[in-house]
């Protein structure tokens, strides 16, 4: 990867990503995605690609303030993610992949290897949405009928007794040999009578699902640390990772919840130096790590797929990744991408648009 020339003008393209259906959550139920794909053009004549895109409710970063940022970058581009505020964990990724993209005089190539050259495959779980029950179990099928072998689902939009009795007919439909997955986002700080968080991951657990992602809000660091001491079922963290900087507070957060799994989500979190080192830190905990989407479009999704293959120093091996994301908007952009039997492939001879023509005539 060469020196990055100065970069001589940023150009911004607003963007709205609308859901084919209504993607729910514990939290909320999104429709659209505001977006921002940004083009970087450096003074040899290069171009870089980013895509700066925030899930309202989640992300740090706010709307008013990512377009203030990007008119005064506009007006003086700057010349290291490291330059944008911290505040805004989404612009900082879109600009370090839109520098890494004229580092590498190829502005889709932003971590080179086989993946990026269409000669390796990345490990994907399926991805079950929010719905009701039998909806919930339909989508599973249809995954595991095109070859996904993990499986992961959200929990704690109905009352764990349902969530329960459609969780075991899954598993009981899908066999011991599927890996399932889930995810709370913090949802089981709820109370609810008759049933403690732990014995909820209990019974998970007997289920065999591989983990759980955030069972409690990011703000209940004893209750985590409670429950990754004492849980039978592995805690991943997310969300408790979003807005800690600084390797001693990353290390002091890990220490302290000590949790088996951290999930990684670039532009949640600031970028892949960023993500970097949470990987390093995890594994001289011997944590396992993965890293997931936060609903990218196609574009940001193949920069987080090349980083996941091909840019992370890793000393494990690399685990099923979040990345099967690229099918769920109605205005994505095209590109090389395809989900199938449980892997994401690159297939080079599908082209990509030219961006600033597709942003512009769409």
């Amino acid at each position: 990867m060469r020196a990055l020339p100065r970069i001589t003008k940023v150009d911004v393209y607003p963007w709205n990503l609308e859901f084919k259906r209504p993607a729910k959550t514990s939290r909320n139920i999104l429709h659209n995605k505001p977006s921002w794909f940004i083009k970087l053009s450096d003074e040899q004549g290069h171009e870089g690609w980013g895509e700066c895109s925030i899930i309202p409710g989640l992300s740090m970063d706010r709307a008013i303030e990512i377009e203030t940022y990007l008119a005064s970058a506009s007006a003086n581009p700057p010349q290291r993610a490291e330059d944008i505020p911290a505040s805004l964990p989404a612009v900082q990724f879109a600009f370090e992949m839109a520098m890494n993209g004229l580092r590498n005089e190829n502005d889709l190539q932003f971590f080179p290897g086989n993946f990026a050259e269409g000669e390796s495959t990345i490990a994907i779980n399926g991805l079950i949405w929010m719905a009701d029950a039998e909806d919930m179990l339909e989508q599973a099928r249809y995954l595991l009928r095109n070859g996904f072998t993990t499986l992961k689902m959200k929990v704690g939009s109905m009352p764990f007794d349902a969530e329960l009795e459609w969780l075991s007919a899954l598993r009981n439909e899908a066999g011991e040999d599927v890996v399932l997955r889930t995810d709370a986002n913090g949802a089981f700080s709820k109370i609810e009578p008759g049933w403690t968080t732990l014995r909820k991951l209990e019974v998970l657990a007997d289920l065999n699902f591989h983990s759980i992602e955030q069972p409690l809000n990011s703000s209940d660091v004893e209750g985590l640390a409670d429950l990754s001491a004492n849980s039978p079922l592995p805690i991943a963290l997310d969300e408790s990772l979003i807005g800690v900087r600084g390797v001693q507070q990353k290390a002091a957060l890990l220490d302290t919840i000590r949790p088996q799994f951290v999930v990684l989500k670039p532009s949640l979190l600031g970028g892949f130096a960023e993500c970097q080192e949470w990987v390093d830190l995890a594994e001289d905990r011997e944590l396992g790590w993965w890293a997931t989407s936060a609903l990218e479009s196609n574009l940001g999704l193949y920069a987080i797929a090349q980083w996941a293959k091909d840019g992370v120093k890793t000393r494990q091996p690399i685990l099923v990744q979040g990345l099967g994301t690229g099918g769920l908007f109605t205005n994505n952009i095209p590109g090389s991408l395809f989900a199938e039997a449980g892997k994401l492939i690159n297939r080079v001879g599908h082209h990509w648009p030219n961006l600033t023509s597709f942003l512009i005539n769409l």
